[in-house]
């Protein structure tokens, strides 16, 4: 199970979500998506943990917390999906 971290401060690293998230158990993954053109963070990450108590745990803990200066939201992450209808851009052209 991934996490789903919102409304971060746009100059989070890794690094500060990985200190935050080991409190509640061991983290494997953290991905902060940044901006191509800035290279700052854009305001929203993901995190895998060890174990789905440990994901729990963080996300009861954690949702709603102030970091930083803003209320973070932490949440499961939705599947990625491959749904090209979902993404802009790649709609056919054709009318139907």
């Amino acid at each position: 199970m991934t996490i789903y971290i919102g409304n971060l401060d746009y100059q989070v690293t890794s690094e500060n979500l990985q200190e935050v998230f080991q409190d509640y158990g061991t983290v494997s993954k953290v991905v902060v998506p940044k901006d191509r053109e800035t290279g700052q963070g854009r305001g929203f990450a993901f995190v895998d943990m060890g174990t789905t108590d440990q994901e729990e745990s963080a996300i009861a803990e954690l949702d709603g917390a102030e970091w930083m200066g803003r209320s973070m939201r932490v949440r499961k992450a939705r599947p990625k999906t491959n749904d090209n209808d979902n993404n802009r851009g790649n709609r056919s052209r054709s009318g139907f």
